[in-house]
């Protein structure tokens, strides 16, 4: 089985994080980053078919060239194998313009499964699976809490917040995953080590048949026009009974548009 699992390198969560005052994009210097929390149970997810089913697992990251610390970090996993795209006119894509790229780049893979995070940390729009898999012409069975693949057949339970869903559909397929798939295994020291040997394919727009005017901010369907930071924490309304305190406190909820 041909298994493609997509990364993302992202800024730390647990780090304070900004935009660029310069072009309003995520400053990915600010803070150390990290493989994208939810691709690494995608990542579990792609190991465990395969050793249930056999095949390779391949990992895709579109992004920078410190991208790369994220994919050996991906290999050190257990994958066979990753697709590196990266071009300095992708910098500013949008989830559209993104998903034209990832498409392409997995147009080059023809791939039976295609695995990945629900959400990505710092974007969180949920909406990389449904467009790949429209661009691709397959399916998509998102927010999966569980995958079984029965032959050409996936099963998935996919979680909402009453319970779950089950969805079935053939390969070829997308999949997106949520954290509670599975728990992901921490790399070995000889893991680690076969990742430094694993091939690396780099791939750039001209390789793709993409034009730059179709990414990067020039292509994007959408733009960050201003940003603030969050405003401090100020202390809340404190009401005193003095005999009063529920008229007052009414008064309050009806002035906040709870009552």
């Amino acid at each position: 089985m041909n298994i493609v699992v997509l990364v993302k390198q992202v800024p730390d969560s647990g780090a304070e994080r900004a935009l660029s005052p310069g072009d309003f994009t995520v400053e990915r210097a600010a803070a150390g980053n990290v493989i994208n929390e939810m691709d690494e149970y995608a990542i579990e997810e792609a190991l465990r078919v395969r050793e249930a089913h056999g095949g390779e697992v391949t990992v895709v990251t579109m992004g920078p060239a410190a991208a790369a610390e994220s994919i050996r970090k991906a290999l050190s996993m257990g994958p066979d194998q990753a697709v590196h795209v990266s071009d300095e006119a992708l910098h500013g894509s949008c989830a559209v313009a993104t998903s034209k790229v990832l498409a392409a780049a997995l147009g080059t893979l023809n791939p039976d499964l295609v695995l990945c995070g629900a959400e990505s940390t710092d974007g969180r729009v949920q909406v990389m699976a449904h467009m790949l898999a429209e661009r691709l012409g397959v399916a998509a069975l998102t927010g999966a809490r569980k995958l079984t693949v029965d032959g050409s057949r996936l099963t998935v339970e996919r979680q909402t917040d009453e319970g779950y869903e089950v969805v079935t559909a053939v390969m070829p397929a997308v999949v997106s995953v949520w954290d509670t798939i599975n728990e992901p295994r921490y790399p070995s020291f000889k893991g680690i080590m076969a990742a430094k040997k694993k091939p690396v394919r780099a791939l750039a727009l001209a390789d793709l048949g993409i034009p730059a005017d179709q990414v990067g901010f020039v292509g994007a369907s959408s733009e960050v026009v201003e940003f603030a930071k969050r405003p401090p924490r100020s202390a809340g309304t404190k009401i005193v009974d003095e005999g009063d305190g529920g008229a007052r406190l009414v008064a309050f909820l009806a002035a906040e548009k709870f009552v």
